[in-house]
């Protein structure tokens, strides 16, 4: 394999004019070239009006690689290595079915490795299947009416299935390209093996979570929903099973010795549980703030100047981060282009929003959190915990000021700025599904955090033109974009107790989509290798 980087061709290029530029690269005839993968592709949009996209391709030709790399004199080309992704040994010898909880993207991946290698896992989703959690979401959406059980943050696929299915990620894990493989083979749309900024949108993901259940039952895995974790059964520092609440509102016992916690970022019970059984919780630092909403073509505009409609394009993303005089990173997380505000909550009583586009991304607003770093020492106690109490005081307020109906409260940029309470929006609609109320978001927020916000807008509008766009929305509180608690693992990736494995975002170990499926991925290997012969 030859590895080709950043061709650059214009917007309107096709597969042949791509093809003609890996030759041209090369220095080669194009019939001899076997066949072209593209690796990357990102749009070049700094000069606004010179935009272009940028390619990175592996090809095969019919000759000596070595040679055809040599000839080309191209710094741009180098021989590579395809990836291939190899299982570990498998070492465990015990009998009893692996246990995971959990059915997001850490919970499916552990699910999958395990039940490929014939380990045929059990696997324990609180929450609804996906198309049942879809109707309970949309119906809470519409009657306000919240099913603590089966929402934005519980069920099958996790909180990622109502999030646009967005895979960009910072760790550099090799994993990360199984976890793009496997979401390819299982109907996720091919673009995302290659985009620079990949999602699968949250009308597709769906059926694609469900073709991961499918093959794990289908190797003998079995994945119950309406399960919940209630309590360990420990003897000697060792899991020797757990207590389960099944759909019918009784209490089972399962014996197991392995236990993968791939729970998610919202079941604080579950964690309030592991941290009256012993197990190992500290405090983590997380990020607090609003969903910021602009009109799509404002956006569009602000990014690509004149380019801006293309079809070749869709809407335009943006990522963003400051660090404002005195104060707290600020930065912008999970940028729905297109898309909306999501009424996210879990707990009865409490407002929570998020983001989401579907794989079109063409609604009339674009969205992004906006985000201030919260560290432990602010958490108002040394309590492990107290970062969830943190989340919850703020959820309630919301809920509160919101009108105590699930509505949302919001403001205009403008009077945030100006720190006037909003009284009416102006013609930037906001999406929240379940509404909202115009108020005064500082009321709502620590005060930190809002000062950092403020500033952070005006010097973000410096990048971004229009981003301080007064009739803009924001919309309280985004708060679940990470765990405010990391429950502690070894290098056999087992907690204090033997046999239970910290998985994935609820955890502490991950922050997206893919980021959790590698630890998920990572963890399930740990089971495979079982090391715990050595303990």
């Amino acid at each position: 394999m030859i590895k080709i980087n950043e061709i650059k061709l214009p917007l309107d290029s096709d597969e042949g004019a791509l093809r003609r530029a890996a030759a041209k690269a090369l220095r080669c005839k194009e019939d001899k070239i076997k066949s072209l993968q593209i690796t990357k592709k990102a749009v070049d949009s700094r000069k606004k009006d010179n935009i272009f996209f940028v390619y990175n391709v592996s090809v095969e030709v019919d000759s000596d690689e070595n040679a055809v790399v040599a000839h080309a004199k191209n710094p741009k080309v180098e021989t590579g290595v395809p990836y291939r992704y190899e299982m570990p040994e498998i070492r465990r010898t015990s009998t009893l079915r692996p246990v995971i909880a959990g059915f997001g993207p850490a919970g499916f991946y552990a699910a999958l490795i395990l039940a490929r290698a014939g380990l045929k896992p059990l696997v324990l989703e609180r929450g609804a299947d996906v198309d049942t959690r879809t109707k309970d979401v949309n119906g809470f959406w519409t009657t306000r009416k919240l099913n603590p059980e089966s929402n934005v943050q519980f069920g099958e696929g996790g909180a990622g299935t109502f999030s646009d299915g967005k895979l960009t990620t910072g760790i550099k894990d090799p994993l990360c390209r199984k976890v793009v493989e496997e979401l390819i083979a299982h109907g996720a749309p091919p673009e995302i093996g290659y985009s620079s900024t990949p999602h699968i949108g949250t009308d597709r993901l769906g059926a694609v979570v469900k073709a991961f259940r499918e093959e794990i039952i289908s190797l003998g895995g079995e994945v119950r929903f309406g399960w919940k974790l209630t309590d360990l059964i420990i003897a000697n520092g060792v899991v020797q099973g757990i207590t389960c609440k099944n759909p019918e509102g009784g209490f089972e016992d399962i014996e197991t010795d392995t236990l993968l916690l791939c729970i998610g970022h919202s079941a604080r019970d579950t964690v309030e549980m592991l941290y009256k059984k012993g197990i190992n919780i500290i405090q983590k630092p997380f990020s607090v703030g609003v969903r910021i909403e602009h009109p799509r073509e404002m956006i569009d505009k602000a990014q690509y100047g004149s380019f801006a409609g293309h079809p070749a394009l869709g809407a335009a993303n943006y990522k963003l981060a400051c660090h404002p005089d005195h104060g707290r990173g600020a930065y912008t997380f999970c940028m729905c282009p297109g898309g909306t505000v999501v009424a996210a909550a879990s707990e009865e009583g409490h407002v929570v929003v998020n983001g989401m586009s579907e794989y079109a991304r063409d609604g009339e607003n674009s969205n992004a959190a906006l985000l201030v770093g919260i560290e432990p020492e602010h958490f108002g106690s040394d309590h492990p915990l107290a970062g969830i109490e943190l989340q919850r005081k703020i959820e309630k307020t919301a809920f509160e000021l919101g009108g105590g109906d699930y509505s949302a409260p919001c403001q205009t940029i403008g009077d945030f700025l100006n720190n006037t309470p909003s009284k009416k929006l102006s013609y930037v609609k906001p999406t929240c599904a379940t509404g909202v109320t115009p108020g005064d978001i500082r009321k709502v927020l620590p005060e930190k955090v809002t000062e950092t916000m403020a500033q952070a807008i005006v010097k973000m509008d410096r990048s971004l033109n229009g981003f301080a766009l007064p009739d803009g929305v924001l919309t309280a509180p985004e708060t679940r974009s990470s765990a405010p608690v990391r429950i502690l693992r070894d290098e056999l990736y087992q907690s204090n107790i033997r046999g239970l494995y910290p998985c994935g975002e609820g955890a502490g170990y991950a922050g997206g989509i893919v980021s959790a499926a590698v630890d998920g991925i990572r963890c399930a290997h740990a089971v495979l290798i079982d090391e715990s012969d050595e303990w």
